[in-house]
């Protein structure tokens, strides 16, 4: 799996969203272009806001039983998988609006580099390595940009 960490990477990760358009279809899924941004940036919201609440001990304990593996390993995620609930993005949003936000938290998060995230607490999943905090951030973007054939 590419290291999200790197510039390489991260530069090809942004040319990849750069080839969207207000206008890209999703070869699956329902969401449109806008809310698939938006979607995308709920990872990174979770890391540098707190517009999300931490999940008590009992539902971060199923999450690293049942879910953690999933996310953080290097297998890819199937196409039409289940998204958590604060995952979904079902309102209308602006296009350019969440490409910005996207690219400006994927820009940050490989300025602050892998040193930063080494052993950093999860909200879901409790302390990560760098390579499961790359893993999430790449492996989630690489799905939903296939998703919209970039």
């Amino acid at each position: 799996m590419k290291n999200i960490f790197t510039k390489q990477v991260t530069e090809g990760i942004i040319e990849r969203i750069n080839n969207l358009t207000s206008e890209s279809k999703p070869i699956w899924g329902k969401m449109h272009i806008a809310q698939m941004l938006a979607h995308c940036a709920v990872t990174y919201e979770g890391v540098y806001t707190d517009k999300f609440p931490k999940p008590n001990a009992f539902v971060k304990f199923m999450l690293k039983l049942f879910v953690k593996k999933q996310v953080v390993s290097e297998k890819a995620y199937p196409k039409n998988g289940r998204t958590a609930p604060q995952f979904l993005i079902t309102d209308e949003r602006n296009f350019e609006t969440e490409k910005q936000k996207l690219v400006d938290y994927i820009v940050k998060t490989q300025e602050l580099g892998e040193d930063y995230f080494d052993g950093k607490e999860s909200h879901s999943f409790g302390k990560l390595t760098k390579q499961e905090w790359s893993n999430l951030f790449y492996k989630h973007l690489d799905h939903h940009l296939n998703q919209f054939g970039v």
